[in-house]
């Protein structure tokens, strides 16, 4: 389909729901289309899970932008996982119509797909016009596109940032990921990182689905190793990773501590850090969204796709790994002839990089 989208609009919809990883990798195209249209009010959709992304949880979710919500003007929330397990409820329903008021009334001009799912397609169809990409993750999501752009270059990131150029009708300059700045979280982690003096070294051991997971024991022994080098090493793991934590924590001869954070608080450690260690995850992303150096452990995932951006990283993927999104959790071949040794050499060297 070849309708143009609206020149110069001066309001944007975009939809990106999740993952973590995800959005972080969207926020430099919107960031982007924020600097090519400073006076444009743009809104997002995202799901409830990911809100602290764009917006401090106690900040205002629409009106103007401050430094708890930096880069858009309205979040719009929805939360499809509870949707869809009581898709008849009053509850479910009453939330449907809300955000549908909510998109109505704020009469967008533009909506783009950065999901390129149904549900996301369907979403970006509140835009008077609205694109997607020629070739979205669920192909009938094209069907309901009216502009379909094709696009380009090897990170997801690049792709993303072509397709805001599309939006503009032309070239757009790059920009930084901008995140929320939040008070309580920032006080919260301060308090926490109080008794540590060293230099901080962030571990997730964590991963989306087992082939992606390298052994928490190796994350244990590498834990170990930095820590007998003079650095605080913490182990950041999300709900339901308890045991993966306590696992590194042990293999570490307790020389690493597990920390779990809210998004807004993982924002802020993670700023503080020196050093990120973990494999193809949302919080990898942040590190590197924020600058901070990382040493990426790949296996099934392309990392040239999906692999650590704008910051200095090192990425380690063995040649037996083939690249692969089926959510097995069969261990892959290639992963687990990382060596630990590996990957403590590739943390000093990039820690001795930034001494430098």
């Amino acid at each position: 389909m070849s309708t143009e989208p609206c020149p110069n609009p001066e309001s944007l919809l975009v939809v990106r729901l999740g993952a973590m990883g995800d959005v972080i990798h969207t926020l430099p195209a919107v960031a982007a289309l924020r600097k090519g249209f400073p006076q444009a009010r743009i809104g997002w959709v995202i799901e409830q899970r990911w809100l602290e992304l764009l917006c401090a949880k106690d900040a205002p979710r629409s009106g103007p932008r401050t430094q708890s919500r930096p880069l858009v003007d309205f979040v719009h929330v929805v939360n499809t996982k509870r949707w869809r397990k009581s898709p008849f409820s009053f509850e479910t329903r009453r939330q449907m119509s809300a955000v549908r008021k909510e998109l109505i009334g704020e009469h967008y001009e533009v909506g783009v797909d950065f999901q390129g799912a149904v549900k996301s397609a369907i979403l970006s169809r509140f835009g008077k016009s609205n694109l997607g990409m020629e070739h979205p993750r669920e192909k009938p999501a094209r069907m309901l596109y009216k502009t379909r752009v094709t696009t380009h270059g090897a990170h997801v990131i690049e792709q993303y940032h072509s397709l805001a150029e599309a939006v503009a009708g032309g070239p757009l300059p790059s920009a930084p990921a901008e995140f929320p700045h939040d008070v309580s979280a920032d006080a919260k982690i301060s308090s926490q990182l109080r008794n540590w003096a060293s230099e901080l070294i962030l571990i997730n051991p964590g991963a989306g689905w087992a082939a992606k997971q390298w052994p928490a024991e190796r994350y244990g022994e590498v834990a170990r190793a930095l820590s007998h080098d003079g650095h605080t090493v913490l182990i950041n793991f999300g709900p339901g990773e308890e045991k993966i934590a306590n696992k590194v924590q042990i293999s570490s001869g307790d020389t690493a501590v597990p920390i779990s954070c809210s998004i807004a608080e993982l924002i802020e450690l993670t700023r503080r850090s020196k050093l990120f260690v973990g494999g193809d995850t949302g919080p990898l992303h942040l590190a590197a969204a924020l600058r901070v150096p990382v040493v990426a452990i790949f296996g099934p995932t392309d990392p040239a796709r999906n692999g650590p951006y704008g910051t200095r990283n090192t990425v380690l993927r063995n040649s037996a790994s083939r690249t692969s999104l089926s959510h097995t959790s069969a261990s892959d071949p290639g992963l687990l002839k990382i060596t630990t040794e590996e990957v403590v050499a590739a943390a000093r060297r990039l820690l001795e990089e930034t001494h430098v």
